[in-house]
């Protein structure tokens, strides 16, 4: 019932009251980031949400787009703002996606949506990870983040897929608010501190 029913409506309205609650604080941000980042406060992306199927995550845009002499993009470290250092240092970027669950895209809980190209380099047991909806964040984010291998990050997914349930997903929300407020292992973003996947099942 939890799974087929009740997540959804959790999710909608754990994303509304989050919005409002914590809209002063994102329009606040937003002001801050369109002077940093030259009119510019979004960052849009393409992610697979469940079953593959892709949507637009919306996060507050903490680097700059500064490319190197072959128009490529200059590394993380090169590119992240002092403005946006410190919006990730207190996850403030992740706040917009509460829009991606009121729209039914993702749930507050559930394995984060990875890049768009690592689609086709999953094995089918990697794949599962798309049986439920990608999370603003999940299992695998509170035991490592991008601290833990690839490996252990998709095991950790999988596992949450099978073992979803309400208590589970509570667990997680107090264990996130936990990291947050003491800042452990938050500001690394999603994929920015982890090798490119590459596939296979022992990375």
């Amino acid at each position: 019932m939890y799974r087929l029913f009740l997540k959804r409506c959790c999710d909608f309205f754990a994303a509304l009251i989050g919005l409002i609650v914590l809209s002063p604080v994102l329009i606040v941000v937003v002001i801050i980031l369109i002077f940093a980042n030259q009119g510019k406060p979004f960052f849009f992306q393409s992610r697979p949400g469940k079953k593959g199927k892709l949507f637009k995550i919306i996060k507050l845009k903490t680097m700059n787009d500064k490319k190197d002499e072959h128009g490529e993009l200059l590394p993380y470290e090169y590119r992240i703002t002092k403005t946006g250092a410190f919006v990730r240092k207190y996850s403030l970027d992740e706040i917009p996606q509460l829009f991606n669950v009121l729209k039914g895209d993702m749930s507050v809980i559930g394995p984060r949506p990875l890049l768009e190209q690592y689609l086709p380099l999953y094995k089918d047991w990697q794949m599962r990870r798309h049986d439920v909806k990608p999370g603003i964040t999940g299992w695998a984010q509170v035991n490592g983040r991008n601290t833990i291998s690839w490996k252990q990050k998709f095991e950790y997914d999988v596992w949450y897929v099978d073992n979803l349930s309400f208590l589970l997903d509570l667990k997680i929300v107090i264990k996130t608010i936990k990291k947050v407020v003491l800042k452990e292992g938050v500001n690394s973003g999603d994929n920015l501190n982890m090798p490119v996947f590459t596939g296979g099942d022992d990375e």
